[in-house]
């Protein structure tokens, strides 16, 4: 399970609120267009498949990092809410 950290900007009002209710199911709001998602490859595959279905690559700007664990260990979180912690029986 990776963490995955997304990020957008999408001057399509509808097609942004679209994405963004897409990613409540998959992770953690955590500024207004960046999310947390902690997810293992299945899902990620899933959330993958259903974001690029809405998004569009000539006006949108979409991007996914990929945090391992041991990068994780890493985050330095200064102020603001603490990193999501997902117990192993998690299931999305």
């Amino acid at each position: 399970m990776l963490l995955y950290l997304v990020t957008y900007d999408i001057p399509c009002n509808r097609r942004r609120k679209k994405v963004s209710d897409i990613l409540e199911g998959y992770g953690r709001r955590v500024q207004y267009s960046v999310f947390e998602c902690r997810l293992p490859a299945k899902k990620y595959r899933e959330m993958r498949q259903r974001l690029l279905k809405l998004i569009d690559p000539e006006e949108d700007g979409f991007r996914v990092y990929p945090i391992s664990g041991h990068t994780v260990e890493q985050i330095e979180i200064w102020c603001g809410s603490p990193l999501t912690e997902f117990p192993a029986s998690t299931i999305i």
